[in-house]
């Protein structure tokens, strides 16, 4: 893309909610300046070499001014950049998104918008409350709360449905502008802050006493203010709040390239995912054993897959390599239906494929296969468990254990699970041993007290006992979507 400047709504909150376009221009941004209320998500679709800047823009605490905004975004498109201004909600509803175009406009410097899910689109779906109803309402009004004797309350009071921005710090004034000017103090009324995401917090009453229930809880900006007969739907149609998992913060452990796998069923259920990444998938310290095992690959009787991550190296190993799948005769075994789907998407054929994702089920598995004499090849982890090649040689079989990625502790997990630990999680999730004991490493086990644990299987639920934790639920079957269910089921069980 040429240079240019484009200015994207990021959506309410759920990343889920941006565009498809916003999305494919943040996937080839070479600079991103975002907002507050921009989630954070949305970075990592940015390539790697991407800048990210914040530029804050909260009520009381601006990062930089709307001037030095300006200013970054033309000098880095006059560098030959593509530019993204990240800006929560809609870049013109109260996004100032006009006013960026101005100077953007008055430097000759090229710019494009990109319309976002503005928040009160937002709220409404997730809370259940429609702007506008047949029965109820026909006219919606927007207003900014943010100088209250500059607005027209009479004309505002009017709408049947009001929509107050940046309005809750000045709420009590509105209201009672709202009352004097013959709005019923009796009509439904609600504040909704970090609408559409997982830690949504809404709060209802009247025109009259929102503004106290507002203090009484606490209820802190950004919050959007809908006042009007439609806010009385929600008790019938507030489906988001009433998820299985809603209100649930949930850590994630798992490497950050494969945490999605995770979060996104955690996140369907309502879950607020804390991402702690303490394992990294690294390329293998020596590739030499899995290069050479490639070079000989017509030759192995038995292909053994225990990983998604296993698969992938294994296919970069054979991609450097002068061989390709023509030369592989064996018959595959993939462990876990992550695997196995991994393997099929090479469009070969998966012959055993065992019940459980644990290493004895996967001996049992090939229980009745004659494998005296038999090569077996086995790319793995360089930390594993030996009980697969153990067995696999006392029953005759020449078993090739080639490294073919390690798991290494990532340099910012620290940092990582302090942040999490301070918002308080319900839940942690461990997926493997090293997940366990990397955590441990950079947490102690006193400061997960009182956090329950949810573990991928018993092996993995044993090395969490012996560190001295207790495994509240473990999945069955020992997969993410059982790992996802077991959670699930505790917290209806409660």
């Amino acid at each position: 893309m040429t240079a240019k400047v484009y200015l994207v709504g990021a959506g309410p909150g759920d990343p889920g909610l941006i565009t498809v376009k916003g999305r494919k221009i943040l996937e080839r941004a070479d600079s991103i300046l975002y907002d507050h209320l921009a989630s954070e998500r949305l970075l990592d679709l940015a390539p790697t070499h991407a800048e990210r800047v914040y530029v804050g823009k909260k009520r009381a605490a601006h990062e930089a001014t709307q001037e030095e905004i300006t200013a970054m975004l033309i000098e880095r498109a006059r560098r030959g950049q593509t530019v993204v201004r990240l800006k929560g909600g809609d870049p013109f509803i109260f996004g100032r998104g006009g006013e960026e175009m101005e100077a953007l406009t008055a430097a000759g410097v090229a710019f494009e918008i990109v319309p976002g899910v503005t928040t009160p689109l937002g709220l409404a779906a997730y809370s259940g409350v429609p702007l506008t109803h047949r029965e109820h309402t026909s006219a919606v009004t927007f207003v900014t709360g943010h100088s209250v004797e500059e607005i027209d309350w009479s004309k505002v009071g009017a709408s049947e449905t009001i929509v107050l921005f940046m309005g809750l710090i000045n709420f009590p004034a509105i209201a009672c502008e709202l009352i004097k000017h013959g709005r019923s103090a009796e009509t439904p009324a609600m504040a909704v802050r970090w609408a559409t995401r997982p830690d949504q917090q809404t709060i209802v009453g009247t025109l009259g006493d929102l503004a106290a229930r507002i203090e009484k809880a606490g209820l802190k900006p950004p919050a959007t203010i809908v006042i009007g007969e439609v806010v009385a739907l929600r008790e019938r149609f507030n489906w988001f709040e009433k998820l299985p998992l809603f209100g649930q913060r949930v850590v994630v452990t798992r490497d950050r390239t494969q945490s999605s796998m995770l979060a996104e069923p955690l996140e369907a259920l309502g879950a607020e995912v804390l991402f702690v990444p303490v394992i990294e998938i690294a390329d293998p310290v020596e590739s030499s054993p899995l290069d050479q095992a490639i070079q000989n690959l017509a030759s192995y009787d038995w292909l053994i897959f225990t990983s998604v991550n296993g698969v992938r190296h294994f296919v970069e190993a054979l991609d450097r390599s002068d061989r390709d799948l023509r030369n592989l005769k064996a018959k595959i075994c993939a462990i876990g239906s992550s695997t196995r789907a991994a393997v099929e998407a090479l469009h070969l054929r998966v012959d055993v494929t065992p019940e459980e994702y644990v290493a004895e089920s996967l001996l049992e598995s090939l229980a009745g296969e004659s494998l005296k004499s038999k090569r077996i090849l086995l790319p793995r982890a360089a930390v594993a468990r030996d009980l697969v090649p153990v067995t696999l040689r006392e029953r005759g079989a020449v078993v090739d254990v080639v490294e073919a990625y390690r798991t290494i502790l990532p340099v910012d997990a620290a940092v990582r699970a302090k942040e999490a630990l301070l918002h308080k999680p319900d839940w942690i999730t461990f997926t493997s041993s090293s997940t366990v004991k990397n955590l441990l490493a950079v947490t102690g086990r006193e400061t997960l007290a009182g956090i329950k644990v949810a573990s991928i299987g018993p092996v993995t639920s044993a090395t969490a006992r012996e560190a001295g934790l207790t495994v509240d639920v473990e999945a069955d079957p020992h997969t993410i979507e059982g790992l996802v269910a077991a959670i699930a089921r505790k917290r209806a069980s409660r």
